[in-house]
């Protein structure tokens, strides 16, 4: 039954009947915690509609309501608010209808729920990933999570920058000073390997700039002439004209950067359902500009470069392929939606998880796919992101000063590790116990941190704060779900037969009514793209919980039917953790 409804059509029909108006969008909503009830009807709107006082208003609502539905007990009236007091048996019998809900609150996709591919991580070829793509890959895992959970298909992709001048780089940069060392020689991780010779180029570039200023050189002419991006320029020349010798070694070098990313991914508990490279896309994206061109929806300067007017749309002119014939960025962009809406036809709509510098970018893309007359432009959404800071300030790779995600990854199961040996949780755990359970709770203090801050908002990340067990962190969220695991498996079994009649105190009450609140959780989750409203949600409900749980004894009181109830209240607060743990990409330890 859905009693908010009922109330709703009763007032509908009482005011109909007694005053000859008919009336829409009643707002009802649950009672705030300063007010006594459950319910609360908004009835500002009446009181013009009736010339009344609200006093009289809500008086004479709240006498018919209790006439008409026995379930409510009471009410009171705080100025334009009507607040209903709803018996114990109605909340007892909800909780056991979604204690029977195996899946309460998740809708699962079936063959006819639309599509959605969800983009994230991307990385580039010539770098490890570091913190900032932890917090972009956390997200596009979450709201991939969600939006299944909301009943939709999704494919989670990346899109692997594989090309481009910043790859040349660090080939550059490995054939002049590696000597043939391999990522197997110096037993070094792939990705990381890579990146050093990349952090290497732009150290000599540096230098050589600075020598050519030093000669007398304007900074513009070093830039451009400094001999190691000259060679990094013909490189990308000749990888683009298909130069065999350069094309097996680019693929070389990209799959030791691969092998190191998979290491990651399987560390952060990620998979892909698909993968597009920059490296075939931007053929598909340099033909669309061509014909553009001759559509004449693109022009070209003088000097042959290829560009889009966008002035007429707020936003200024962009290049889309250089002088030389070479793609961008945003060539490769254009390819990359195309393939994508080719190779799923069926698709309602792409997430981009870019960080919020690129806000302007994905402005530009989406006003030139729509340009190009491609229907689905309209169902292109940019998840924009905020940096990632840490105390010592922003990470700048060029520097070679890039917060590493592996350093961070092993740095949160280290401190997983000390705290757990500092409260003597775990003295009694296997070292494979240990180990699994300090992964455990160093990935969920790392992933909970990151996505209770809402998407758009920077983030000053604190290793030390998102570790603690106390407070809005992932170890107190995984702490509270391995308690109730313990009171669960001390209480023996337990009885779907929940007594209705019992007597209920107002924490339990507020615990069923936040419990009832999930489905609508997940729902907004999805339509907000949202995984923070799911982790302040959960927040709520376990300090709740555990108020509750130091306020009352559960294994211990003589009534069997209000320990059964008390056992099965704590039941449905666990598989709720562990749900809503699980659309966030968190694992909950069973016992701690």
């Amino acid at each position: 039954m859905d009693l908010k409804k009922l109330i709703e059509e009763i007032i509908c029909n009482y005011i109909f009947s007694n005053y000859e108006l008919r009336i829409s969008d009643i707002e009802i909503q649950n009672t705030r915690h300063e007010f006594k009830g459950d319910i609360t009807v908004l009835i500002f709107p009446f009181i013009k509609l009736l010339k009344k006082s609200p006093a009289e208003v809500g008086s004479e609502i709240g006498d018919h309501l209790l006439s008409e539905i026995k379930l409510i007990e009471n009410y009171n009236v705080i100025q334009g608010f009507l607040n209903l007091t709803i018996s114990n048996n109605y909340y007892i019998e909800l909780l056991k209808k979604v204690i029977s809900e195996k899946k309460y609150g998740i809708s699962e996709p079936d063959e006819d729920s639309p599509l959605y591919l969800v983009e994230f991580s991307s990385p580039n070829t010539n770098k490890p990933l570091h913190l900032g793509h932890i917090r972009n890959i956390l997200l596009g895992c979450a709201i991939s999570n969600i939006l299944e959970a909301n009943g939709k298909k999704v494919v989670r992709t990346q899109i692997i920058n594989d090309r481009g001048i910043h790859i040349c780089k660090s080939i550059v940069a490995w054939q002049n000073f590696a000597k043939n060392d391999t990522p197997d020689i110096t037993n070094t991780k792939g990705d990381h390997f890579v990146g050093k010779y990349y952090v290497l180029f732009e150290k000599i570039y540096r230098e050589q700039v600075s020598d050519l200023m030093n000669d007398g050189y304007e900074k513009k002419y070093a830039e451009k002439n400094a001999s190691i991006f000259q060679d990094a320029q013909n490189l990308l020349l000749k990888w683009e004209s298909g130069d065999k010798e350069v094309i097996k070694l680019w693929k070389k070098m990209n799959n030791w950067v691969y092998k190191g990313f998979e290491q990651t991914y399987s560390e952060l508990n990620v998979h892909f359902d698909s993968n597009y490279y920059e490296s075939k896309t931007y053929l598909t994206g340099k033909k669309v500009v061509e014909k553009g061109v001759a559509d004449k929806i693109f022009f070209k300067k003088s000097d042959g470069s290829v560009w889009v007017d966008l002035s007429e749309d707020g936003l200024d002119e962009k290049i889309l392929l250089r002088s030389d014939g070479t793609s961008v960025y945003i060539t490769q962009d254009i390819g990359t939606a195309i393939l994508r809406y080719e190779n799923n036809p069926e698709m309602k709509g792409v997430i981009y998880t870019v960080g919020s510098e690129q806000d302007y970018h994905f402005k530009v893309l989406f006003k030139i796919l729509e340009k190009l007359k491609y229907s689905w432009s309209h169902n292109l959404h940019h998840l924009s992101y905020g940096m990632v800071d840490l105390p010592s300030g922003k990470m700048k790779s060029r520097e070679g000063t890039v917060v590493d995600a592996d350093e961070i990854i092993d740095e949160m199961k280290s401190r997983a590790s000390n705290i757990s040996d500092e409260l003597g949780k775990i003295q009694d755990f296997t070292i494979n116990e240990k180990d699994q359970l300090n992964k455990m709770i160093g990935m969920g203090a790392l992933k909970y941190f990151i996505l209770k801050v809402d998407s758009k908002k920077r983030i000053l990340f604190n290793p030390d704060e998102s570790i603690d067990f106390n407070g809005n962190t992932g170890p107190f969220i995984q702490y509270t779900h391995a308690r109730i695991q313990s009171l669960l498996k001390k209480g023996g079994e337990l009885s779907d037969n929940l007594n209705e009649s019992l007597i209920i105190n107002d924490k339990e009450k507020q615990i069923i009514k936040k419990i009832l609140e999930f489905p609508s959780i997940i729902k907004n989750a999805g339509s907000n793209l949202s995984p923070a409203t799911i982790i302040n949600y959960t927040y709520d409900l376990v300090k709740e919980y555990n108020s509750y749980y130091q306020s009352v004894s559960i294994l211990k009181i003589s009534d069997k039917e209000m320990k059964n109830f008390r056992m099965s209240l704590s039941l449905m607060v666990a598989r709720i953790i562990r749900n809503s743990m699980k659309l966030i990409g968190i694992d909950v330890p069973e016992k701690m």
